[in-house]
């Protein structure tokens, strides 16, 4: 008998034959989803792999179900984080609802074209009833805030979009996107929604500003050149003195930036938006994962395990709230790889207080990434506020309920 409601299963595999490794995650999933036939499937996996491979191997389990997802730097399913290079599987069975998806190529020649192909396709297909709208981009290769605008421009200003950027184990070289059939590089895959279902969204960092606010006098794009009329490096050379800020040159910044990012004040959201700075330059300047406007203001944050686990609890219990009593019948998680590594081998306390708010059964699949969409502050409900937009270091919690 075809029940009206949402169904999900996750299943996860490793090892060394990446197709059997695809049917195996996917049978998984299946099997818990106990329904042979899904409609969506939603796939993240480790770059070891040979992508195609992995695709293939999960299509011969369910070769009817559209299938949108990607290289990761870390796959997590209900069971948490998984610790070996895995792949995983969501499985959705949704008799109420459509799903549509569109990919938009070439993020390196114009990121924001590309996200406006993907949106554009996704709306062809699903027209004015389009309800939601889920986006896995390439951001090694192009301007992430550039991609989100460009979704925004096909699909509205105050349009509620979630998503998250392909990873490749924290080497940041190539990362694959895919859509059905077919594995993607430099892409943006999108997935749209339509039908009788709620979306709750939450999204979180816990990152504390210190010292005082300053200014970006001059930027380019993600460069930062100067901060209140100096050298961008000096931001972190005041706080950590000069000898200690030496080593900022070299890769140590990355490294330092996952517990020392910085925070831009943007309209709409009490926590300020998270800027993760990547690499400085032999005059100080400061590239960042998205850009900096000229004229922003910015601070020094600093983050811990014990505050990031407290605002993922906050960040999937205001995701609960939005489904307005409806039950959570799958969890999609976009979570900063920054995250994964400031909690070491305790990532799994941040995954438990999120089951904690939406419940430990709820079929749950996510994965790191390299920098999130989503609402400012979750805003959904009063849609003219709903501002999305690209988010560093930040948990985006996605529930769906009947």
């Amino acid at each position: 008998m075809e029940t009206k409601g949402i169904k999900a299963g996750v299943g996860s595999a490793y090892g060394e034959d990446p197709y059997a490794v695809g049917v195996n995650a996917c049978q998984d999933a299946i099997e818990q989803l106990g329904d042979n036939n899904p409609d969506l499937l939603i796939v993240f996996s480790s770059v070891k792999y040979d992508q195609q491979k992995i695709l293939d191997g999960v299509r011969s389990v369910a070769p009817g179900a559209l299938l949108v997802g990607s290289s990761t730097s870390g796959e997590i399913t209900t069971a948490g984080p998984l610790k070996d290079r895995s792949v995983a599987v969501m499985a959705i069975k949704s008799p109420g609802v459509k799903y549509f998806t569109g990919v938009g190529e070439d993020i390196g020649a114009n990121p924001r074209l590309a996200g406006k192909i993907a949106a554009d396709k996704v709306k062809e297909q699903a027209g004015a009833n389009l309800k939601a709208f889920m986006m896995i981009p390439d951001v090694l290769v192009g301007n992430g805030a550039d991609i989100v605008r460009g979704v925004l421009d096909s699909l509205g200003a105050h349009f509620p979009v979630v998503g998250g950027a392909s990873g490749d184990d924290f080497a940041f070289k190539k990362t694959y996107q895919y859509a059905n059939n077919k594995v993607y590089s430099g892409a943006v895959v999108g997935l749209g929604l339509t039908g009788d279902f709620k979306i709750g969204i939450g999204v979180k960092h816990g990152w504390v500003p210190v010292g005082e606010p300053m200014k970006v006098t001059k930027s380019a794009g993600a460069v930062i050149h100067e901060i209140n009329g100096a050298p961008a490096v000096k931001i972190y050379e005041d706080y950590f003195g000069e000898e200690e800020a030496k080593i900022l040159r070299t890769e140590a910044l990355a490294k330092l930036a996952i517990t020392y990012p910085l925070g831009m004040k943007v309209p709409g959201s009490d926590e300020l938006l998270i800027r993760d700075p990547i690499t400085v330059d032999e005059k100080g300047s400061i590239t960042c994962a998205a850009e900096i406007p000229e004229g922003s203001e910015v601070r020094l944050m600093i983050g811990s395990r014990e505050e990031a686990v407290k605002v993922a609890k906050i960040a999937a219990e205001n995701a609960v709230a939005q489904l307005g009593g409806s039950a959570p019948k799958a969890v999609i998680i976009f979570n900063c790889i920054a995250r994964n590594k400031l909690f070491g081998d305790k990532s799994g306390d941040e995954i438990n207080a999120i089951q904690e708010a939406i419940g430990k059964q709820v079929p749950l699949i996510g994965f790191y990434t390299y920098g999130e969409q989503a609402p400012l502050g979750g805003e959904v409900k009063n849609i003219e506020k709903c501002n999305s937009a690209f988010h560093n270091e930040t948990v985006v919690i996605t529930i769906l309920g009947e």
